[in-house]
């Protein structure tokens, strides 16, 4: 089996209120890019926000006392600590300079996931999408394909980021081996493979953080799909996290 990644670059800057099938549209037909059945469009959360809105101004953020506080100890921007409160539904760990929280949506990450990167100014931040498999869901519902929508988190133990599908739909984002049998005959009890963060981060390296590239193409991989589907499935269970229970 070969699996091909196609980047696909995105011309100037998303605005909020664009059209993403708009975009992507054009984005495929100026790549010279077709769509196939089973193809896996994977899309960066970034032009998802900002098409849809998810940029503030942080002229308009007024900070919280716990703000405040927060970004005084933290030596950081009280108003970016104050999008990240309101971004979080848990603050898990503040060390290091680094606020490590519960995202609305599950998702443990650093800030909330708030973020500053590819943006025309500093006096802006971008926020995740407020439902990322409903955004995915619209995209394919637009395209026809299976969509993963992506964003960079830390990974505990190791060092570095990597992409990871933050929005799905379409295609079943775990693959479970259980039941099944190993080359040897033993059967499997645990191993469910995560496949929307492998294609993601796969994709990732066609994608690159800073070239304009913020849209690839996954062709060759034969996946599961899921009508049903969603990037939820990928979030352990806070009674599962042996790590935050681990502290109490």
């Amino acid at each position: 089996m070969t699996i091909t990644v196609i980047p696909v670059g995105v011309k100037g800057d998303v605005k909020p209120g664009m059209s993403l099938k708009a975009i992507i549209s054009k984005a495929l037909r100026d790549s010279g890019v077709g769509l196939q059945e089973g193809d896996i469009l994977v899309v960066a959360q970034k032009i998802v926000s900002k098409a849809e809105g998810r940029v503030v101004d942080l002229a308009t953020v007024k900070p919280s006392l716990k703000a405040l506080r927060l970004a005084k100890k933290l030596q950081k921007d009280a108003r970016l600590i104050e999008l990240i409160l309101q971004e979080s539904k848990e603050i898990v760990l503040v060390k290091n300079g680094i606020i490590i929280t519960e995202t609305r949506h599950g998702f443990i990450c650093a800030n909330s996931g708030v973020d500053q990167s590819n943006l025309e100014d500093d006096s802006s931040a971008v926020l995740l999408p407020v439902d990322p498999d409903r955004s995915a869901k619209m995209l394919r519902d637009s395209f026809g394909i299976a969509i993963i929508i992506t964003d960079t988190f830390g990974r505990p133990f190791r060092e570095g980021q990597a992409n990871v599908a933050v929005g799905v739909a379409g295609i079943r984002p775990i693959k479970s081996y259980i039941g099944k049998k190993d080359m040897f005959g033993r059967r499997l009890h645990v191993t469910e493979i995560a496949v929307a963060d492998e294609i993601a981060s796969a994709a990732e390296l066609a994608m690159g953080k800073s070239g304009g590239i913020p849209i690839a193409l996954v062709r060759g991989y034969a996946y599961e799909k899921g009508a049903k589907a969603s990037s939820r499935t990928l979030v352990r269970k806070k009674k599962n996290d042996l790590f935050r229970h681990s502290k109490r």
